[in-house]
């Protein structure tokens, strides 16, 4: 259950995360970096999670650190390297969340995602490349979903959000095998919700279009980016600011009724 506090009611509108232990894997990617910053200005504490090069995390969380003092005069961020796609490298994640921040966790956020941006079709598909889009995008929520069904506090503000893509609706050719991943993420979601019946958990999916991060230009030329642009009705390309929000909402007790839901986010072009 999320610790009692002693805010006033506007600060709560304010500080809807206060006192609420969130963990994002991919947390300094493109998406995920908003979403870690977000969650953390809603009162938070954030674990960004990350593979490689710690430089960008290590930025990110000074950045929040500095930005957002937590009232208890602890961190209020903190970077753990996991792949998630390691059952024992996703339970350290956890534990280490735990050890930070006391044994209460409550926000499982799935940012962490790969794609093969040479975008081959089904045919050309290489079996490293299928091992590795599933094996990060599907075993990897996986294993964060199944740890955080154990682990999150019941009883109110534990909640999972994982990711999906606007492509399993678009259904674009070059991106049959990533959009089979979210599509099977999508699925789990929704099932997952129903298994939580009676612990006050939520489980949704958010499903982001096209978004200007290094993922999505990678591989594309200004023409690809021009076509991308000019599909959205809103005639620009989605930003990791316009995604954070509302992983925010469902992470509050404001979005509680929302569960078992896959929402789309892109602007209107799917």
């Amino acid at each position: 259950m999320a610790p009692l506090t002693t805010q006033t009611p506007e600060e709560r509108r304010l500080q809807p995360l206060e006192g609420r232990v969130a963990i994002v894997t991919g947390g300094a990617g493109g998406i995920g970096s908003a979403v870690s910053t977000h969650l953390a200005s809603l009162g938070a504490h954030v674990v960004v999670g990350y593979i490689g090069d710690p430089t960008p995390a290590e930025k990110l969380i000074a950045t929040i650190n500095a930005a957002y003092p937590s009232a208890s005069g602890t961190r209020k961020a903190i970077a753990v390297a996991a792949d998630v796609s390691n059952a024992a490298d996703v339970k350290s994640l956890f534990d280490a969340a735990a050890l930070a921040f006391g044994p209460d966790l409550h926000i499982l956020v799935t940012a962490a995602a790969v794609m093969d941006t040479t975008c081959p079709p089904v045919a050309d598909t290489s079996d490293e490349s299928f091992d590795w889009m599933f094996g990060v995008n599907v075993k990897g929520a996986f294993l964060c979903c199944r740890e955080a069904a154990n682990r999150l506090v019941r009883g109110g503000g534990g909640r999972i959000i994982t990711f999906s893509s606007s492509g399993v609706g678009s259904l674009r050719p070059g991106f049959g095998v990533y959009a089979a991943t979210k599509g099977a993420v999508e699925v789990m979601t929704k099932i997952l919700a129903r298994e939580l019946r009676g612990t006050q958990i939520t489980a949704n999916g958010v499903a982001p279009g096209p978004t200007a991060t290094p993922m999505f230009y990678d591989g594309k030329s200004e023409e690809d980016v021009v076509k991308y642009t000019q599909e959205a009705p809103l005639g620009r390309l989605g930003q990791p600011e316009d995604v954070a929000p509302l992983v925010g909402f469902l992470a509050s007790d404001a979005g509680e009724w929302v569960n078992g839901q896959i929402i789309r986010v892109n602007g209107g072009n799917v």
